[in-house]
């Protein structure tokens, strides 16, 4: 089968290489915090939320379990949080924000104020969140 020119594009495809084209975006304008976009939105969720367990934290995040692992793995090495056996159940980890935590959130804000800025100079706030309520 040929993909014939009067199709219209996979709305799947093209939203994916949309979020991928913000993702290095929000990543390049924070890349001097040294922290990536998801791994500064994973330690604002637990600053947020307190302690939670890496499921509860990637349902909060947007992500499946093994990718908010290979997030957390690069922020417990340096630091910013913690990751403990759960109280409840020895098998749950739990990851904690820590002090060196909060700092790097205060020092990548800046950072991430300012790619918040230029996404809302290329595409109006109100254009993002009529695509999010009709999507939901």
């Amino acid at each position: 089968m040929r993909y014939m020119a009067d199709e219209s594009p996979c709305t799947c495809t093209t939203l994916r290489r949309l979020t991928r084209m913000v993702t290095t975006a929000y990543d390049e304008t924070m890349k001097p915090s040294g922290l990536r976009v998801t791994q500064f939105s994973v330690l604002r969720t637990l600053a947020r939320l307190g302690p939670l367990s890496v499921t509860r934290l990637a349902a909060e995040a947007g992500l499946d379990r093994s990718t908010m692992g290979r997030n957390l793995d690069p922020l417990e090495r340096e630091g910013f949080v913690r990751i403990t056996v759960g109280e409840a159940d020895h098998r749950e980890r739990v990851a904690t924000l820590t002090e060196a935590g909060e700092e790097a959130i205060v020092q990548a804000t800046p950072f991430w104020d300012a790619a918040q800025r230029e996404m809302a100079r290329r595409i109006s706030p109100s254009t993002i969140n009529m695509l999010v309520r009709q999507l939901q």
